[in-house]
């Protein structure tokens, strides 16, 4: 099923389509964090056996090869499920990440990858990674092309750069960190904005107003922040390597937030990171 462009999804098959008309289905699974192994693969199967239709990976969280055989051991079809990795810090430059764009791609055990992301704005450096991705795109081997953790000034200067816009910037979004400029921003360039760590690690779901919205709806403080990024337009994987609750992340789509939650929500904004600002990250 798919959804007219910026209205919520109904379903956990629900896609929205990008810049470039790809679909990228609006929930998804993703693996940071998640240890490389075992753990990760059951994951990824349970998630592709209860609907879910997309899985985020990068090269840095050493888990793709377990991505692939989670794939395989689901017996979803490749071609319905939509992958996203990224290219890490290190292997930033041009020839350096169609490189490692190739190990990517080899781990995954995949043909095309659907959506490839610039993982952080290495300065200096990520305008070339960008032409390389640019290069994937091209030839065929990506379906998507983004960034991750760029702020706007980063935008800005891959606009001047470039010949094809990012259709994601995947951050870190939460309720603590709403950065309304980079939304706005994304939102007004047509550029998907995408959460990683939409539950803070689930540092913060026990904050009273959360709580109180989650008692109202007769909802989990997840299941509650997650709507909340899907109102507002926000692709989201949360991560969990337990069954229960990557089911129930998954059921978001029964019930609303009426305005004065969505407000609620959002005002709980205190530029609160819980990863690496951009600007400052030294890895």
């Amino acid at each position: 099923m798919q959804n007219a462009d910026g209205q919520p999804p109904v379903d956990l098959a629900s896609t929205v389509r990008l810049g470039n008309g790809v679909e990228i289905p609006w929930v998804g699974l993703g693996v940071f964090k998640s240890p490389p192994g075992k753990e990760t693969e059951q994951a990824v199967r349970w998630a592709l056996e209860l609907g879910y239709r997309h899985i985020d990976t990068a090269a840095f969280y050493q888990n793709e090869q377990d991505v692939a055989r989670g794939l395989k051991a689901s017996g979803v079809p490749r071609e319905k499920v939509f992958i996203t990795t990224k290219v890490w810090n290190t292997d930033q430059g041009y020839e350096q990440a169609l490189r490692a764009f190739d190990r990517s791609r080899q781990a995954l055990e995949v043909d095309v990858v659907d959506l490839y992301l610039v993982h952080w704005p290495v300065r200096g450096k990520f305008t070339d990674t960008w032409k390389a991705l640019e290069k994937l795109l091209a030839d065929g081997k990506v379906r998507a092309i983004g960034v991750s953790n760029f702020l706007v000034h980063h935008l800005e200067e891959l606009r001047a750069s470039s010949s094809v816009a990012p259709v994601v910037n995947q951050v870190e979004f939460h309720p603590f960190l709403v950065q309304k400029e980079l939304l706005d921003y994304d939102a007004r360039t047509g550029i998907r904005h995408e959460a990683w760590s939409p539950l803070t690690r689930g540092r913060r779901l026990d904050d009273p107003a959360i709580a109180a919205i989650s008692r109202k709806h007769g909802r989990t403080p997840a299941q509650v922040v997650l709507r909340w990024d899907l109102q507002l337009g926000v692709v989201t994987i949360p991560k969990s390597v337990h069954r229960e609750r990557i089911l129930e992340n998954s059921k978001l789509f029964d019930f609303e937030l009426d305005a004065d939650d969505m407000a609620r929500l959002t005002g709980l904004d205190e530029g609160a990171r819980i990863g690496p600002n951009p600007d400052t990250i030294t890895f």
